[in-house]
Formats: structure tokens, sequence, C-alpha cells
């Protein structure tokens, strides 16, 4: 670890640095992800519900919407379209309270679909980890989990308003 006070100009460069970096990280995964919805022929959002099932699945749909951060109805219309073009299944949640509960989870035979799509970032995420040691990889695994902590956060704060 770097021995900069947190209230040194390097450090708040660098830390500024970092979310410049962030954004432009994001911003360039979106136009990935945006080229990968088109190529599935589908909305982005309907993709990044689809890869929350994947990552999270199975799922009942409020939880899938809490985590998309959209309104239930909404997540209705994703779930028939995902459903409609083969990507997911609802079934019966027999953990459920209620009868009614469902829970929805990606079509298996349709993930390599997506995961072929990916293949060439996947490909270079590789090459670029391969370029740091174990003890780096965990600090910028760590970095990632608060990062993503802090953003899940922000959300939730600004859907509370």
């Amino acid at each position: 670890m770097s021995s900069v006070l947190p209230g040194d100009d390097e450090h708040r460069a660098l830390s500024a640095a970092v979310r410049d970096g962030l954004r432009a990280a994001n911003a360039q995964l979106s136009v990935l992800d945006q080229v990968v919805s088109a190529r599935l022929d589908m909305r982005n959002s309907d993709r990044m519900c689809l890869d929350l099932i994947a990552r999270h699945g199975p799922l009942g749909p409020s939880e899938l919407a809490r985590l998309a951060g959209v309104h239930p109805a909404t997540m209705t219309g994703v779930l028939d379209r995902l459903q409609r073009a083969g990507w997911v299944v609802r079934e019966r949640d027999p953990e459920a309270a209620d009868r009614r509960g469902v829970a929805v989870q990606v079509r298996r035979e349709r993930g390599g679909e997506v995961h072929r799509l990916y293949g060439g970032m996947r490909s270079a995420l590789d090459g670029i980890c391969a370029g740091y040691d174990a003890a780096e990889l965990e600090v910028i695994v760590d970095f990632l989990a608060k990062v993503t902590a802090a953003g899940r956060g922000a959300a939730d704060d600004l859907s509370a308003d």
C-alpha cells in the first residue's frame, strides 16, 4: 500500500484518476453491453436482467426488480419478453410462502450464446490479470467489491427518495 496520506495532493489526484477511470470503463463496458444486446436482438435492460438471473438466480421477480432497480410492474414486461424469446423459464417456487410464488432461471442451453459474445472481453481480462500477482489481484478484487457495494448503496439511497 502507498504511504500517501488521504489529505495529500497526490492522493487526491490519484483518487480523481480512479474515479475518472471507473467512469471511462463504465462507459466502454456499457457500449460493449449494447453491442451484445443488439446481437442478441434484445433490449439492453433485458440483457442486464438476464445477467442478474444468471449470476444470482433462480430469483423471484420482486428480488430481480430490486437488484435491477426497476419497478416490479416493469419487471413483468422484461420477464415476459425474455420468456417469449426462450431465455428464461418461470417455475413455481417451492420455498415461497404463497402458492403463486415463482422463481425465474436462465435456460441453460441458451447461456453459451451470451458467453461467446463476451469471449473477446473475457480473453482481454485474462491477459490483463496475467500482468498482476496474486496479492495485487486480491487488492483489485477487494476494490471492485467495495465499488459495487457503494454503487448499490447509492442506488438504494436514490431509490428511497
